[in-house]
């Protein structure tokens, strides 16, 4: 029992992180995001909401600066004033701000945002009883050992996610009317809009696949769905 104890634990600690990660995340967003009130970006929301067959599409904006677009754990979808800024200055087109709340979407329909911050909870305890496991061991060595193992696995996990949302915003853009097109075009533009510098970086180690890597996954679906 007393070897278990450690991973019980950890395991404890993890849920205990969860339900305060839940609990966070959603007041930050209460205390620092309103609701987006654009008539362009409206008008091109509806068309998303006609096809997937809803009243509306609600999406806020966060006020932080860094560009990027996410989905809460409890669903709603978010763009950052930095990312809207970009749209205001011409940047970004509307059909581009488009595809990414419908990129949003695909993480809310298909269980990424409430699964990531359980994997994320879940995660941390699994590098807390890894460290403790390997520390014995490895001294010194095998806490880093633990933290490197958990973090090429969540880029591994956030990937996939990332290839599975965008095909669902494909599919919803094609039934919108709206076409792949400004989904590709902004991936070609991402690196320079963020600062990124993600070709320095190899693509395992990466949250988010490479730009080539998701323009031709999108274009394999495109290939696929023509011949079906």
């Amino acid at each position: 029992m007393i070897k278990l104890l450690p991973i019980l634990l950890a395991v404890l600690y993890g849920l205990a992180m969860y339900r305060f990660s839940v609990w966070r995340t959603a007041r930050e967003l209460d205390a620092n995001s309103t609701e987006l009130a654009d008539p362009i970006l409206k008008h091109i929301t509806d068309r998303m909401a006609q096809a997937l067959e809803i009243d509306r599409i609600k999406v806020h904006i966060y006020e932080i600066e860094p560009v990027n677009g996410l989905a809460a754990p409890d669903g709603r979808i978010f763009i950052t004033r930095g990312f809207f800024n970009k749209y205001r200055q011409g940047q970004v087109t509307s059909e581009e701000m488009a595809s990414v709340i419908a990129h949003e979407l695909g993480h809310v329909a298909l269980g990424h945002s409430r699964r990531r911050m359980i994997d994320f909870s879940g995660q941390n305890a699994m590098r807390t009883a890894l460290a403790m496991i390997l520390g014995r061991f490895i001294p010194f060595i095998g806490p880093w050992i633990a933290g490197v193992l958990m973090s090429l696995l969540a880029a591994r996990l956030s990937r996939s996610d990332e290839f599975e949302a965008d095909a669902y915003a494909s599919a919803l853009l094609v039934k919108a009317g709206i076409g792949t097109g400004p989904q590709k075009s902004l991936f070609t533009k991402l690196e320079k809009l963020t600062g990124a510098r993600g070709a320095a970086v190899p693509a395992w180690m990466m949250s988010h696949p490479k730009t080539q890597q998701r323009i031709a996954a999108i274009e394999a679906n495109e290939a696929k769905w023509a011949a079906g």
